[in-house]
């Protein structure tokens, strides 16, 4: 495999995947041959091992924060990645060359590359017993989960808070399914969610006391004829309105913590705080702590914790990974695999 590193009197390159300009999907993305980066102060060079491509990714290439981020063009993209410190730029301590962390470089991205820098203060050390295609998938899609269930008030230790009724909308997706089972670990609270028909048996594999099919009337109601009214949901999907959550709350009060915020939703939330509302939307606003991403690793190592894998790609196809993760279909993570040959077909990548 091309290893990226020239000698030392010769420009140092790596293969890379990137866009220049907004819009254009899975075929506006191009593979090119760039310099390795250098890290600054405070950064990590790493040696990519793997990348899991998250909607935030492709919602700024389509635009959605034009014309703030990305930054430059052209960019290369994916914010959550695992790989191994290869050098440590000034200032750095608390890290090795060899060590194997994950970490997420927001919105810098980088990600789709042999070779990428990270903030040494947005990483932590990734134990053997976590694979890097697994740890590739938690700064940013279960820390996501863990601060929604923080967010709407989800005591998440055994006996940490009143019991609560907890909804997870999309939860068969990258971040439902790790707010499914972080809700579920507790062991006190009773944990709804909703996904497509053929992800219901995974998702009370996963911990989910009721699992509706959103193409349901309980599904689009988000309560089952039995089910209790919620005292918490973290809202993963998309398009639902606030009218359609409110009946579904608690009459004692309620908290829908929205993971994709529009205009309209960040309007019914300010409307909501400052109406002092016992029914309120809250948009999420978070970022990872190295304490964090810690605690996720520490729960996949012991097995309480785990990573659901769409399938896998080599770098020489993440534009199909790309593809894959915009569909909307996926279940769980889409992940760039820098260990997949170039050559694996499709059935060997999926897992």
């Amino acid at each position: 495999r091309f290893t990226a590193m020239a000698s030392s009197s010769s420009p140092r390159t790596m293969r890379a995947v990137q866009y220049d300009r907004y819009g254009g999907g899975a075929e506006g993305l191009k593979h090119v041959e760039v310099p390795i980066p250098s890290p600054k102060k405070g950064e990590l060079l790493l040696r990519m091992e793997a990348a899991s491509i998250n909607r935030v990714d492709w919602k700024f290439q389509n635009g959605k924060a034009r014309p703030f981020l990305p930054s430059k063009f052209p960019f290369t993209p994916v914010c959550e990645l695992t790989g191994e410190v290869v050098e440590l730029g000034a200032g750095v301590s608390g890290f090795s060359q060899g060590d194997k962390v994950i970490a997420v470089n927001f919105p810098g991205g980088g990600g789709l590359a042999e070779y990428a820098v990270v903030p040494a203060s947005q990483a932590a050390l990734r134990p053997p017993e976590v694979s890097a295609v697994e740890g590739a998938c938690l700064p940013i899609a279960a820390f996501t989960a863990l601060a929604a269930l923080r967010a709407a008030g989800v005591g998440l230790d055994a006996g940490d808070g009143r019991p609560k009724n907890v909804l997870v909308t999309a939860a068969s997706g990258g971040v439902g399914t790790f707010a499914v089972q972080l809700a579920s670990l507790a062991g006190h609270h009773h944990v709804t969610a909703t996904c497509g028909a053929r992800n219901l048996d995974l998702i009370r594999s996963l911990g989910a006391d009721e699992a509706l099919d959103y193409d349901t009337p309980e599904g689009a109601a988000l309560r089952g004829p039995s089910g209790p009214k919620h005292d918490a949901v973290v809202h993963c999907g998309e398009g639902f309105p606030w009218s359609a959550f409110k009946p579904a709350l608690a009459d004692a009060g309620g908290v829908v913590v929205d993971l994709t915020p529009r205009l309209a939703s960040v309007a019914v939330a300010v409307l909501h705080w400052v109406l002092f509302s016992r029914k309120k939307l809250v948009p999420l606003i978070a970022s990872a702590k190295e304490e964090d991403m810690e605690a996720l690793l520490g729960m996949v190592s012991q097995g309480k914790l785990r990573v659901v894998i769409d399938s896998r790609y080599p770098l020489s196809r993440a534009h199909e990974g790309w593809a894959k993760s915009m569909s909307g279909h996926a279940t769980g993570k889409v992940v760039v695999d820098m260990g997949v040959a170039d050559d694996t077909d499709d059935t060997d990548c999926r897992r």
